[in-house]
């Protein structure tokens, strides 16, 4: 059940439902999440502007991948639900690779360093070792792509925890985490 309300688009404040009708237009749906983010229009302008940034980092394989390997870290029914159908229906991710990526791996050696760093962040809580940073350059990623991976872990991180806390109503066909390490 959820623990935070989440409005109906007509409920959120004023300076939300701009943002809402853009996604709406995008999507033809709002996602439950972002009626729950859009209740502190800060909290959507903030997210919606950095989830826009973070669309032109990386590629959309990779950035679902991670997504479904941090929501995995973290249980978020919620997030893997939503990234399980984005990465099949957007990104044309295989159900085998959903799979490895939720194990924090992938089949395709430049994305498992990828996934494997961003595991490494979020469970080590950016804690890593300089052999963990060596590893994700030598698969072929930038300094620049390096803080892309933390980016988009963070950003994860956040939607993981409000779905968490919120218990938001999964509105994706459902997908459950093992047990949240």
């Amino acid at each position: 059940m959820p623990r935070l309300t989440i409005p109906a688009r007509d409920d959120v404040p004023a300076e939300s439902k701009p943002i809402l009708d853009a996604v709406q237009s995008q999507l033809g749906v709002v996602p439950n999440m972002l009626r729950l983010i859009a209740s502190s229009p800060a909290a959507l302008k903030g997210y919606t502007a950095n989830n826009a940034a973070l669309a032109k980092a990386l590629d959309v394989k990779t950035r679902e991948r991670i997504a479904l390997a941090v929501a995995e870290v973290n249980g978020c029914d919620y997030c893997l639900s939503a990234h399980s159908y984005l990465g099949m229906n957007m990104a044309k991710i295989s159900s085998e690779e959903i799979a490895l990526n939720r194990m924090g791996r992938s089949g395709d050696a430049k994305a498992d360093a990828a996934v494997r760093f961003a595991v490494n962040v979020v469970r080590d809580r950016g804690r890593v070792v300089a052999a963990d940073v060596e590893a994700v350059r030598e698969a072929g990623f930038s300094d620049g792509q390096i803080v892309e991976i933390i980016a988009v872990a963070a950003e994860n991180v956040f939607t993981n925890l409000l779905n968490v806390v919120a218990g938001t109503e999964i509105d994706f066909p459902v997908v459950r985490a093992a047990e949240a390490a």
